[in-house]
């Protein structure tokens, strides 16, 4: 039956398996992209204003779709992100300053943001001070947001528990 094969010649089924491999491909390479984007900003947030550890968790999972040398780094680095939140909130101290530093991370985004003029002690041109305007402040806003929100999670699931580091491990292996 030659008027059921479309002008290539070839089987609507293989016009469609092509198509499938080709999205297929697109996305896996787009999985890819994302993972590696969000591994190299959570390498970057470890040391910069930012949540650090969670966007190398998200970038190793996005990758552990794809590829098995991610799926077997993501526990180790969700066990140790979440072993860090539980320690994060099991004295007062600590719990203090990680308000008051998700605050001013918060208040450094709206500053940044706003953009007022260079002061007087600037030592290079006015248009090097406070490169990116509402763009780098959004970004500080939303990284103090996830601090916070991370901090009512970590003290909700882990403040006061007797084998903290233990209950960390566990839900870390659970999600």
């Amino acid at each position: 039956m030659e008027h059921d094969l479309p002008e290539s010649g070839r089987p609507v089924s293989e016009h469609r398996s092509a198509s499938k491999r080709s999205q297929d491909a697109a996305k896996a390479i787009a999985l890819t992209i994302i993972g590696w984007i969000l591994v190299l900003a959570g390498i970057a947030a470890i040391f910069l204003p930012g949540p650090g550890l969670l966007a190398l968790v998200g970038g190793l999972a996005v990758l552990s779709t794809q590829y098995e040398w991610a799926e077997r780094r993501l526990e180790p680095v969700k066990v140790r992100a979440f072993k860090a939140a539980a320690d994060g909130v099991q004295s007062w101290p600590r719990i203090i300053a990680s308000t008051v530093a998700a605050l001013l991370l918060g208040a450094l985004g709206v500053v940044w943001g706003i953009g007022p003029d260079a002061p007087g002690w600037w030592p290079i041109d006015e248009k090097w001070w406070l490169l990116g305007g509402w763009g780098t402040g959004a970004t500080l806003i939303f990284s103090a947001i996830i601090a916070l929100g991370f901090m009512v999670y970590s003290f909700r699931r882990f403040r006061g528990l007797p084998d903290h580091q233990e209950a960390a491990e566990r839900a870390a292996r659970e999600d």
